[in-house]
């Protein structure tokens, strides 16, 4: 297959080009693997024509409020819907669309209170179509695979890439191929793209061992990659930010926090943060910070061992499956982003995480675990004085909490850390369980087990 081009069918002539994130090289195609044809680094999405008449943003913001009201299909997209910022298509029916974006942004006041941080949101990427943020990015990224004439798509996943690839892929009419590693994988996330018609692979690897093989195949068949490796990918997926300043009448909250897994969702989000003040669409940038699992925290070493010059991989190992993730891919665009930003990183442990995922879930919203390091991780920046009473932060909630429902049985159960050196300090948690409770069918064992409940609340 040819390498994807911006003269492709279906693609509007030089609207966009890729440019390498090192030595800047500039160019109309990409190979399938989307390095750099000079250095071999990452590539991204750029707008040259932004330069030469650069977008209104009031005609901008007015457009993106129009749209709301519209029902053809492009528009009812919270991805689309911004398609004035992203790589475009010649005809609006071009693109692969599931209604993706168009997430709540919620309060959270009994995490306001356990924080001491009252003006807390949540923006819930779970409630995406497939049930998590990747769905913001494969909208874009499998439009233009299927634009570029490719047959298959595939992916390397910890689960929830696996989900949403499959999904749109059997929505644009491709087949799709999906390497995950064997038992390290939700069979809940897994079930997802079986249903969708995957051909699945589970490979006696880690996720970085699958993403390596990927890697490989997509040099020597006509398969198009679809990890965020891909920039198509994260031009998708930074529509999040620009829907999430929307809902905030465009005044910038002082934080945003995210999960850091293979670190291409930071590096989407922040691309699209400074965008918006290059383009006067925000005065100012908030700070964009990054949580990693301690058992998955290349990030963090790489920033403290390394000084973000060198990526320090790790052997990944974590709970939090989204994030298990030991050699980051985008690792150069996070530290760029962190740095323009003046964002920090920090890490959290299991029984943080775990704490966190009880506390968003008594919220009645839930999440998976990887997003719950946003609250375990704010709680350190508040205790170290970088986030402050009172300023305002966004936690970026990535997925859905039925994405691992195992997870959350085992915790309430008390079997999350059965076994394990963390299991004597996971008492603290008990608390926070919510067993299920097994009775006689009597009306008095379920009032007394009522009245028990009511003295412990």
């Amino acid at each position: 297959m040819p390498p994807i081009s911006t003269s492709a069918p279906g693609v509007r002539q030089a609207a966009f080009r890729f440019r390498c994130i090192s030595c800047g090289d500039l160019s109309d195609t990409a190979r399938q693997d989307f390095r750099c044809v000079q250095c071999s680094d990452l590539l991204e999405i750029t707008y040259p024509r932004w330069k030469e008449a650069s977008p209104d943003p009031v005609e901008l913001k007015s457009t993106w409020r129009n749209r709301r009201l519209s029902h053809h299909a492009i528009d009812l997209s919270g991805v689309w819907r911004f398609r004035d910022l992203l790589p475009a298509i010649e005809i609006d029916e071009q693109a692969i669309t599931l209604r993706e974006g168009n997430t709540p942004l919620y309060e959270l006041p009994q995490c306001a209170r356990i924080t001491g941080v009252p003006r807390l949101f949540a923006k819930h990427q779970g409630l995406n179509p497939t049930g998590s943020f990747k769905d913001a990015g494969m909208t874009v990224a499998a439009t233009f695979a299927r634009l570029a004439g490719f047959r298959w798509v595939a992916c390397a996943s910890t689960g929830n890439t696996s989900a949403s690839m499959a999904a749109y892929a059997a929505r644009g009419g491709m087949r799709s191929l999906v390497l995950v590693p064997e038992g390290k994988i939700s069979w809940s996330k897994l079930s997802q793209a079986l249903d969708y018609g995957a051909v699945t692979c589970q490979l006696r690897t880690d996720f970085d061992g699958c993403l390596r093989l990927l890697q490989e195949i997509v040099l020597r068949a006509p398969v198009y990659q679809l990890n965020s490796i891909n920039p198509f990918r994260l031009e998708g997926q930074k529509t999040l930010a620009l829907e999430l300043l929307e809902q905030l009448d465009w005044q910038p909250p002082d934080h945003i926090i995210v999960p850091g897994g293979n670190l291409g969702n930071s590096s989407a989000i922040g691309k699209a943060l400074l965008e918006m003040r290059d383009l006067s669409l925000i005065s100012h940038l908030p700070k964009l910070s990054l949580i990693q699992a301690e058992g998955a925290n290349a990030l963090v070493r790489t920033l403290r061992e390394a000084a973000g010059k060198r990526l320090i991989s790790v052997q990944a190992e974590t709970r939090a499956t989204a994030i298990r993730i030991g050699n980051p891919a985008s690792w150069k665009k996070a530290v760029h982003v962190l740095e323009a930003t003046g964002g920090a990183c920090e890490q959290v442990t299991e029984i943080e995480i775990a704490q966190a995922k009880a506390e968003i879930g008594a919220e009645g919203i839930g999440c998976e675990p990887a997003s719950a390091v946003t609250l375990a991780g704010l709680k350190k920046l508040v205790k170290q004085g970088f986030v402050k009473q009172e300023e305002s932060v966004v936690l970026v909630l990535t997925g859905s909490p039925l994405k691992d429902p195992d997870f959350t049985m085992d915790f309430h159960r008390g079997d999350l850390f059965k076994g394990t050196a963390d299991e004597a300090a996971s008492a603290k948690l008990n608390k926070l369980r919510r067993p299920p409770i097994i009775l006689d069918a009597t009306l008095d064992a379920v009032i007394q087990t009522l009245e028990q409940a009511e003295k412990v609340s």
